[in-house]
């Protein structure tokens, strides 16, 4: 089992900037992919952002050139910085992490963005 644990949520105002971080714990020999998604009350769980074991990146097209995401293979952590919020961007944000063809999930963290 893999365990994700992330943390950095909170509420910001729009133009502001916020940094997640997930950090993997147990099994974590082998952990692939990881990645951030989200959802907000009434619409589906989106990706946000991934990142390959060898760096390679993909975001959601309204992210880019506003998200970045990052790892750190010997720390077994992904983050993602927010710049230039916008109140669109609010919702609960998860963290997702692939092991030899099986994905595990984090509990999620809130991300509030105010007008």
């Amino acid at each position: 089992q893999v365990q994700l644990v992330e943390s950095g949520g909170g509420l910001v105002q729009a133009g502001g900037s916020l940094r997640l971080s997930c950090a993997a714990s147990g099994s974590i020999i082998g952990l692939g992919a990881m990645g951030w998604y989200r959802q907000a009350p009434g619409n589906q769980r989106e990706l946000v952002a991934i990142i390959t074991t060898g760096g390679t990146t993909n975001y959601q097209d309204s992210v880019k050139g506003r998200f970045t995401i990052s790892r750190d293979n010997a720390k077994n952590t992904v983050l993602l910085q927010m710049n230039s919020l916008k109140p669109e961007d609010t919702a609960t944000y998860y963290c997702k992490a692939a092991r030899f063809g099986r994905e595990y999930w984090g509990k999620g963290t809130l991300v509030t963005v105010s007008s």
